[in-house]
């Protein structure tokens, strides 16, 4: 599994990491309703409804990796205004609870955010 930059996949873990961690910058920018809105390479979605791509791949007969599945981690408004200048941090499990990879909009209480002052 990694995450989705433009539409390459990059900084990859195992699908069977105890663990992953993803460090992403994004550039704060005005937003609808006095909201912050963000950009970046990483950043996907239309204005209010911003989202990240974790994108699980595998690696075909032929040796090619190719994406099979991946969740979209949405990006409140609200979320996003509460974390201006600030890191914002999501917890979340990767496997859904049959054991298969996640997948679909991951909204709350699916992923758990929260906000660390200080960037990094």
């Amino acid at each position: 599994m990694g995450i989705q930059r433009g539409r390459d996949v990059v900084e990859v873990h195992a699908g069977d990491a105890t663990s992953a961690r993803w460090v992403v910058d994004v550039t704060e920018v005005p937003g609808p309703d006095e909201a912050v809105d963000v950009r970046g390479p990483y950043v996907n979605g239309r204005p209010g409804a911003r989202f990240l791509y974790l994108s699980w791949d595998g690696v075909d007969a032929d040796g090619e990796r190719a994406m099979f599945r991946r969740a979209k981690l949405m990006l409140d408004p609200a979320l996003l205004t509460d974390a201006a200048g600030a890191t914002l941090v999501a917890d979340l499990r990767l496997t859904m609870a049959d054991g298969s990879p996640l997948c679909a909009a991951v909204r709350p209480p699916v992923v758990r955010w929260t906000v660390r002052p200080g960037r990094g």
